[in-house]
């Protein structure tokens, strides 16, 4: 999940789908309730670490923190030097677990391909959406801290393209660059509210309408296809922040696939990022 939020337009919610582990990643964060601060009034620590899955959340984290921290700059020189190899990989990837998600949709129906349908077209568009200016209001950057994180709980959108759309990914960049605890800290409100909200609907809407989330969920992979096609056309690029030259391509459009030298190569990474998701289903039913 690290290592898929370090590039921009993969989300880390997408892994845990592959993996299995997204519903009880929803579970786990939706118990950081008001029963969960009562058990640490109440100095019921152990308590407290049962009801939030602790142990889960602990390893988990550890594991992202760890993946972000040790991979963002490999994936970074990959993305700047072998840019077409690593979008087919994670093209491959997204492409293969629509149809693992989607085959776990218990009854497809009218509603359910609507859903489908529905999911595909939210994720298409936000993918095409022209980036604004923002603005470094306060309340704004709030606002943008809880759309981003939820953006990176679901599964085939991007919190850091989220962050983009918004303009506010470089005013994040620059604040981690500047040191601006006051910019970090509301972004971090931002994210920690949503987190907070936004699993809880989650939680309570996969336990009422499994198959039409489920549905919705792989419209978002499926819509999010045009994010990862290898070929891009840049259309407008930005400054990451002052004092640098590198630049950003921010949003990105299909061309067709050109018969150059990269082509067999990109298919070969394609399928191994199927092969990935396939081995990973297998493992896990393995272990079940």
């Amino acid at each position: 999940m690290g290592a898929a939020d370090v590039v921009p337009g993969v989300s880390g919610g997408t892994i845990a789908f592959i993996t299995g582990i997204y519903e009880e990643f929803i579970a786990s964060l939706s118990a950081l309730n008001l029963s969960a601060v009562q058990l640490i009034l109440k100095g019921q620590f152990r308590a407290f670490w049962n009801h939030i899955n602790g142990t889960f959340l602990a390893v988990l984290f550890a594991g992202i923190f760890t993946s972000i921290l040790s991979l963002a700059s490999l994936l970074t020189y990959a993305l700047e030097h072998y840019e077409i190899w690593v979008w087919s990989f994670f093209f491959g990837l997204v492409a293969a677990s629509v149809w693992m998600v989607g085959k776990t949709v218990t009854r497809w129906n009218l509603g359910t391909i609507l859903s489908l349908i529905g999911g595909t077209l939210i994720a298409y568009l936000i993918t095409i959406a022209p980036a604004t200016s923002g603005t470094t209001e306060p309340w704004y950057l709030v606002l943008c801290g809880a759309l981003a994180i939820c953006a990176m709980i679901l599964p085939g959108i991007s919190g850091s393209f989220i962050l983009l759309l918004l303009g506010a990914y470089s005013t994040v960049l620059a604040a981690v660059a500047d040191r601006d605890l006051l910019t970090i800290a509301l972004i971090g409100v931002g994210a920690i509210l949503g987190l907070l909200s936004f699993t809880k609907a989650l939680k309570w809407i996969f336990n009422r309408y499994y198959d039409l989330t489920i549905a919705l969920l792989s419209g978002f992979l499926l819509g999010s296809l045009n994010k990862l096609w290898p070929w891009k056309e840049v259309l407008t690029s930005f400054t990451k922040h002052a004092g640098t030259a590198k630049e950003e391509i921010v949003p990105l459009t299909v061309r067709n696939l050109p018969p150059d030298e990269h082509a067999l190569a990109a298919l070969a990474f394609a399928i191994a990022g199927a092969v990935v998701v396939l081995s990973l289903e297998w493992a896990g039913k393995r272990g079940e």
